[in-house]
């Protein structure tokens, strides 16, 4: 049934908007409610707000440089410093005017995108944002850590989406982030404020946690410190092109053999990829479960960081894409099959269990080797070269099926094992303790909202 909500042209005030969209009874009845509370527009409350669209058109450097922050390094409200590029000081400073100073918000600016967030905890102008991010800075930066949460919980959410609303292509400006009514209830701040500072420094425990099992690993396999070196010009024997069906250059690189000869040279030996974990065949069928409702996981929902997955789309099973046809259990090690993506790997864990997965992952069941172990030899430079090498295609360069069995594993020895296990469940751990922490600072955000509601006119 259609829902009518009639609004007249003199109760449009100040909005300069005609399409109904925006007067949705919803949205209405959001505005009531949040003007029964003291607000301010996000507008009065920063000092700058600002992006540059033109920040493009140069190479990235290697570390160390200048940290340049791009939509993937966002998690909500969590900076993610792995995979993140540098830029030299050269371009930095050409582009000064999107420098970021401690406190920053920074906010995607496109499509799904926008409303994802990320606050600046680094040195005062020692990072820079692509143009698809800006940034807004307060007055009072001891106020980003509950304005940063204001704008995931609901109450920020649903201004956002409402802004949006009727456009084609949805971006967010300037002008429009201004707008944003933020709560300026003050006994709730710093309530909010260390639910939030405690959900970082979760955070950082899981970053460092991670960071020292991936280092321990990488010490015993003699490649720390370790740089894939390319090489220009090489050649290769075309028997073994032909043996190999492979005749494209990338695959005889060198620097590949590289990392294949520190697996072949470990001391403990090494076994084929499938002898120690279990290739999962894709072969469920949502259709015919038309009337079910499925948590699917794709590529985005990768926190590619420590190896989680950090959220899940909700799909009924006529409605599932053709690609979810993958159904995984606690355990599972689900790793990218799509180059310029092979690091997007997560251990499924118990909240995840039984959801969907699309074809673009192998799902690894572990056998001899413990899942935590296969989770940081997948992100790490042993998997991620070799996989690299495998990948074929044109359209959609991957890495196909028949080329697993050609993939190597050490044999890590089990006391080993259990102290990089050990370090990743402390990693996950924290993880999800910083989530739990910033669940519950945005429901204390909203409960404000839901107050006002039930409250004297």
């Amino acid at each position: 049934m259609a829902v009518v909500s009639v609004r007249k042209l003199s109760e449009l005030g100040g909005a300069r908007r005609i399409d109904a969209e925006y007067y949705q009874p919803s949205y209405i009845e959001f505005d009531v409610n949040l003007s029964k509370i003291p607000s301010a527009n996000l507008g009065e409350l920063c000092e700058r707000v600002n992006r540059n669209p033109m920040c493009y058109g140069f190479n990235y450097v290697a570390s160390p440089g200048i940290p340049f922050f791009r939509i993937d390094d966002l998690y909500n409200p969590f900076i993610e410093k792995y995979g993140v590029v540098f830029v030299s000081d050269e371009v930095h400073h050409k582009f000064f005017s999107t420098a970021l100073k401690t406190g920053d918000i920074l906010m995607g600016v496109r499509g799904n995108s926008i409303g994802r967030l990320g606050k600046y905890k680094g040195e005062d102008y020692r990072a820079n944002i692509s143009p698809n991010l800006i940034f807004f800075r307060l007055f009072e930066p001891k106020l980003s850590n509950y304005v940063a949460t204001v704008l995931l919980s609901s109450v920020g959410q649903i201004q956002i989406q409402r802004i949006l609303a009727g456009t084609g292509q949805p971006t967010i400006t300037s002008d429009l982030i201004k707008q944003i009514r933020i709560p300026t209830v003050e006994d709730i701040v710093p309530v909010i404020d260390k639910l939030t500072e405690n959900a970082f420094e979760e955070f950082e425990k899981a970053t460092m946690s991670y960071s020292h099992a991936e280092e321990l690993l990488l010490e015993q396999l003699g490649l720390k410190d370790f740089k894939l070196k390319y090489e220009l010009s090489y050649t290769a024997n075309l028997s073994q092109a032909f043996g190999l069906r492979r005749i494209d250059a990338e695959y005889f690189q060198p620097a590949y053999d590289q990392v294949t000869r520190r697996v072949l040279d470990y001391q403990n030996g090494y076994t084929p990829l499938l002898s120690c974990v279990e290739a999962v065949q894709a072969d469920f069928d949502p259709a015919k479960h038309a009337d079910s409702s499925f948590r699917y996981v794709e590529l985005a929902d990768i926190d590619a960081s420590i190896g989680v997955i950090h959220s899940a789309g909700e799909v009924k099973g006529d409605e599932a894409p053709s690609r979810a046809r993958r159904v995984l259990k606690r355990g599972d090690v689900i790793v990218s099959s799509v180059e310029g993506s092979l690091d997007k790997v997560a251990l499924v864990d118990e909240e995840h269990e039984d959801c969907l997965a699309s074809t673009g992952f192998f799902q690894f069941r572990a056998r001899t080797v413990y899942p935590e172990v296969f989770l940081i030899l997948s992100k790490s430079i042993v998997f991620q070269a070799q996989f690299k090498r495998e990948c074929a295609g044109t359209i959609l360069t991957a890495v196909p099926n028949q080329s697993l069995k050609r993939i190597l594993v050490p044999v890590l020895p089990p006391e080993f094992q259990r102290k990089i296990t050990s370090l990743i469940e402390r990693s996950h751990e924290a993880r999800r303790k910083a989530k739990e922490l910033l669940e519950e600072a945005k429901s204390k955000v909203e409960r404000m909202i839901e107050t006002a509601s039930t409250g004297n006119d």
